[in-house]
């Protein structure tokens, strides 16, 4: 079983690598391509919200392929684009290659969560799909800071490290997936939940929550010019204490949403994301305070995903794979828009990088008050249940 799982989380960690690993270099693309910062954050951008995009729209043309076919056509489209990007010169050519890049990528996540689901017995589909997820997770924890290292010498040797990655999974892919057919749903299938209230509501959390992270992560190298004073280790090490961070937050996350309430796990985390945000500017006055406030705002964040994917769950458990790549949308979306905001708020207003933890803090404060709000109609929805004889006599 490893065997098979093992590409499949490969796969899902160079997509979770090349999604992130452009906010660490920043300055040397806006350098190289003669083009301000916050244009080379429309990278990030503009990558994130294709594969928010077309992840429903591919997904539907290639859900009557076997998967592992699909598969090999994602990474195909995925290591080309990454290949492309590093053979970039101008900003157009590589704007050009993310987008291809992107639509291979979002074709990789789903097709690699429903072959796990499919492939394992129904007693180890959980620890299949957590160990294929993995994957995402483990590139903010591993994938991101060495991607940050490597690429502060020749940020094109790092798009080349991904696509290099993404043929070693497609490899592993050929040579030890089986064929695996799934039900072939329509587009219409998966955007149905998207009339619901309720799914509406929850995904806006979590597009309020990234947007807001993302307004700052995404210019994180130039914002943190101070505390790391350029340095490209120094710079990889606060990255790698947030990736610590998000891994920790996605292991506690999972224990907390056993014993409580998910809605309730979410508030604090959000709480502490809104307030490390806040105090960016105060934080990271020197590199000890960026490491600790890396490591605290990357466990409050990762702690999101994982009761807003049991909230979902719980809505319609029938509908569980939609509503899930749904939610992957949603993180997608909102880090497009935090990357288009963070970028506007520069050009606009002329506020610096490392000034931009207000407008995130602001952000992911509406994300907080908006998941109070839902999670009190929720609860007030709830039926409750009636009161026993006994109960009625005293009163």
């Amino acid at each position: 079983m490893l065997k098979r799982l093992l590409p499949l989380a490969l796969a899902t960690f160079a997509v979770g690598t090349d999604s992130y690993v452009i906010a660490g270099l920043l300055p040397a693309i806006a350098a190289d391509l003669r083009v301000s910062t916050p244009a080379a954050g429309q990278l990030v951008t503009v990558f994130a919200l294709v594969m928010a995009l077309s992840a429903p729209v591919m997904g539907t043309l290639t859900s009557g392929l076997d998967r592992r076919t699909a598969l090999l056509i994602a990474l195909g489209v995925f290591v080309a684009g990454n290949a492309a990007t590093a053979l970039g010169t101008g900003y157009d050519v590589v704007m050009i290659a993310r987008v291809v890049t992107a639509v291979g990528a979002g074709m990789i996540n789903s097709a690699a969560s429903s072959t796990a689901g499919a492939i394992a017995a129904p007693e180890r589909r959980g620890r299949a799909l957590a160990f294929v997820l993995g994957g995402l997770t483990s590139a903010t924890a591993l994938g991101l800071p060495l991607g940050t290292l490597i690429g502060r010498t020749d940020w094109h040797l790092t798009l080349w490290a991904v696509a290099g990655i993404g043929l070693v999974a497609a490899l592993g892919i050929a040579a030890g997936l089986p064929k695996v057919t799934l039900p072939a749903a329509s587009l219409g299938d998966r955007l149905r939940p998207l009339g619901q209230g309720r799914v509406l509501a929850l995904l806006a959390v979590t597009t309020l929550v990234f947007l807001g992270a993302y307004t700052l992560y995404t210019y994180i190298g130039p914002a943190l010019q101070e505390a790391t004073g350029g340095s490209g280790p120094l710079l990889a090490a606060v990255l790698l204490a947030w990736g610590v961070g998000v891994l920790a937050g996605n292991i506690v996350a999972g224990r907390l949403v056993d014993r409580h309430d998910p809605a309730h796990v979410l508030t604090g985390p959000l709480v502490v994301a809104a307030v490390a945000l806040a105090l960016t500017s105060v934080a990271t006055a020197t590199l000890a305070s960026t490491l600790v406030w890396a490591a605290v705002w990357g466990a409050a964040l990762g702690v999101v995903v994982v009761p807003q994917q049991h909230r979902l769950i719980a809505l319609s458990p029938a509908a569980a794979p939609v509503l899930l790549g749904l939610n992957s949308s949603a993180i997608y979306l909102g880090i497009a828009l935090g990357g288009g905001l963070g970028g506007l708020v520069q050009e606009w207003f002329a506020v610096v990088p490392a000034a931009l933890g207000l407008p995130a803090a602001g952000v992911t404060t509406l994300a907080l008050l908006h998941h109070l709000t839902t999670a009190r109609r929720r609860a007030s929805a709830a039926p409750r249940p009636a009161p026993s004889a006994p109960e009625k006599a005293e009163a």
